[in-house]
């Protein structure tokens, strides 16, 4: 079950244990309610992170159009061309060294987690291994990688003669972005 808090509080009780409380958002309520006579009294796995919610499809949707108009102008195929820019935006990527045997391996597996979730592989200074630079997709972007996304898709199209958004428009876009996903 996941549910949505507004408030977490920790206090460490008289005994040195931790208790934490956690007040569940309104949407959340029915759901705690419904699962309580289930869950009482048994042992629980509980993960905490930080509340993102979910990105403007605004955004998303408008970057495909683009992606789309400049693979018809490029004549290339649009996920390559979505894939061009994922590798574009800072802060995306990680470097993990592993050993060459497991390389094919990995690199399928990730690529099972969406279209930009894509990887480059690159020789290792360390015998039997390989660099692999593991691309995450746009979906884990935030505000700040989705702005900078945006805005590589739409130099090129404003550089290919397709008509954008205006730039006041492509605020909105983005602010209406961050507002739904803090980060």
């Amino acid at each position: 079950m996941k549910i949505k808090a507004d408030k977490i509080e920790a206090r460490l009780t008289l005994a040195g244990e931790m208790e934490i409380t956690l007040r569940v958002a309104r949407e959340s309520k029915q759901a705690v309610r419904d699962s309580m006579d289930e869950l009482m009294d048994k042992p629980l796995l509980v993960e905490i992170k930080q509340f993102r919610a979910r990105r403007s499809m605004e955004a998303n949707a408008y970057a495909w159009v683009l992606i789309d108009k400049i693979a018809e102008a490029t004549r290339q195929c649009r996920t390559e061309v979505y894939r061009s820019y994922i590798r574009e935006v800072p802060g995306n990527s990680q470097l993990v060294c592993v050993p060459t045997d497991a390389v094919a391996k990995l690199v399928h597996g990730w690529s099972h987690n969406g279209l930009g979730w894509i990887s480059d592989t690159m020789q290792s200074k360390l015998p039997g291994c390989t660099n692999v630079m593991l691309y995450y997709g746009s979906s884990t972007y935030d505000s700040k990688q989705m702005s900078t996304l945006i805005d590589l898709i739409v130099q090129d199209a404003k550089e290919l003669g397709i008509e954008t958004l205006t730039p006041m428009e492509l605020e909105r876009m983005k602010e209406e972005y961050a507002k739904h996903h803090s980060g």
